[in-house]
């Protein structure tokens, strides 16, 4: 298992967009993908968990990786993250 810790700071939190790429993003790797924030945890490859979190502005969300090819996808929701959330 994997996982990157990151502060989103685009001024609309993880709203629909960022959520919709994530999600697909998510999808083009076979193994497990979740989003943690605080205590709540979604499946990354589920649009309406992902945005059920309600991330805001300045909250940190985990990003966990488990299984095949989590390695590659970590990197790619990290990069991602950095560039989008």
């Amino acid at each position: 298992m994997k996982s990157f810790h990151y502060t989103v700071t685009d001024k609309m939190g993880l709203h629909a967009q960022p959520a919709g790429f994530l999600t697909k993003l998510a999808l083009s790797f076979p193994c497990r993908v979740t989003v943690i924030q605080g205590s709540r945890r979604a499946d990354a490859k589920k649009i309406f968990g992902v945005m059920g979190l309600g991330v805001k502005c300045g909250q940190e969300i985990t990003l966990e990786t488990d299984g095949d090819r989590e390695e590659e996808a970590m990197e790619a929701l990290r990069e991602f993250a950095e560039k989008n959330l």
